[in-house]
């Protein structure tokens, strides 16, 4: 009689068990951080490009170009020299390139920058000035324009250049070794 009392308790129990359920959460979220983050970033985006078009409207010297990258830029010297070619993957690029705020205040000059050799496309190297040496050729002298996305955008560079800070950049291509 014990044994059939403790098998109708055990299964009573296994009978009344149900799965376990997942806890509901607490609050629900939307995607509101995500829509807030993306209509700041628009209007930022818009902000910098009004301010570079200003820039470029009250320059009347320089002829500009629009990249497809999203990003200014105009020739200072310009080679025309057909059989000099622009870099490719893996070729190294010894360049010097100075930094300013769209005011035309200094961040960095050239001497500060230093010589840089950059293996194009295999090191770090900040998105608008890895795109923009793409377009130059050995001699070259040209000035960027970039917004912050295409600089250091929301990170700065953790030294003199802030948080979505638009920049101008001169640089100037010594010499493009081509990878063997």
């Amino acid at each position: 009689m014990n044994k059939l009392l403790v098998l109708g308790i055990i299964s009573l129990t296994f009978f009344n068990c149900k799965s376990p359920e997942a806890r509901r959460p607490i609050t629900v979220t939307s995607g509101s951080f995500i829509d807030v983050s993306v209509e700041r970033n628009k209007k930022l985006n818009e902000k910098e490009e009004s301010l570079i078009e200003s820039i470029i409207s009250k320059d009347t010297t320089n002829e500009y170009i629009a990249s497809e990258n999203g990003f200014w830029y105009y020739y200072n010297t310009k080679i025309e020299n057909d059989s000099l070619t622009t870099p490719d993957f893996g070729d190294i690029v010894n360049f010097d390139y100075s930094t300013k705020r769209l005011d035309g205040s200094l961040i960095y000059s050239i001497e500060e920058n230093k010589t840089h050799n950059y293996a194009m496309d295999q090191q770090e190297l900040f998105t608008g000035l890895r795109e923009g040496l793409k377009l130059m050729k050995t001699g070259e002298t040209v000035t960027f324009l970039f917004p912050s996305q295409m600089a250091f955008g929301y990170y700065g560079d953790n030294n003199k250049i802030g948080s979505n800070v638009p920049l101008i950049c001169e640089v100037t291509i010594n010499s493009i070794t081509e990878n063997q």
